[in-house]
């Protein structure tokens, strides 16, 4: 198992770590109740607020039906005009603790279907988010991980770090 720790620009640390050879399992807590970041990656409002990826790109059209069954689209637009879409298939959901969904971008670099679950654990007020990856192959999940696909979510959770604080002093002003 090969581990990665990258800092982020709060006191949170992005953890990736490649448990087996298809998978990479992604880390990071949050400074929200869990239902909060669950609502952050399911209500396509907040989603566009942060799922943005490496500098220069957003996530331009956001599509949720949040079921399962129920379908997601996503395509990202960078500065330069280039997209990447991504379409999903719900396979699991338990709000607030749990999303398992199928994955498949519009370019397959990623060597076929991916497996992605998503796991909000509340820990004292705060909440551990764990990600996990299953890829078709070895060679498709490395070649993921060479795209610098870390750094990219390392930037996003920042921005979902911003949101959330967001989130929580209009709920505050709101009481």
């Amino acid at each position: 198992m090969s581990t990665t720790r990258l800092p982020g620009p709060t006191v949170a640390t992005l953890t990736v770590t490649t448990p087996g050879d298809r998978e990479v399992r992604i880390t990071r807590t949050f400074d929200a109740p869990r239902p909060m970041v669950f609502d952050c990656w399911t209500i396509p409002e907040l989603l566009k607020g942060w799922l943005h990826g490496p500098d220069g790109w957003r996530l331009e059209i956001c599509e949720i039906d949040l079921k399962v069954g129920g379908t997601a689209r996503y395509v990202w637009r960078h500065r330069d005009g280039q997209a990447m879409g991504m379409s999903a298939i719900y396979r699991e959901i338990e709000r607030p603790r749990l999303i398992v969904a199928t994955e498949l971008f519009d370019e397959d670099w990623t060597g076929g279907e991916t497996l992605g679950t998503v796991v909000f654990t509340e820990v004292n007020g705060k909440t551990l988010l764990t990600q996990t990856i299953l890829y078709a192959s070895q060679a498709a999940r490395d070649g993921a991980l060479g795209t610098g696909m870390t750094s990219g979510i390392a930037d996003s959770y920042a921005q979902l770090d911003a949101r959330l604080v967001s989130l929580q002093h209009g709920a505050k002003g709101a009481a």
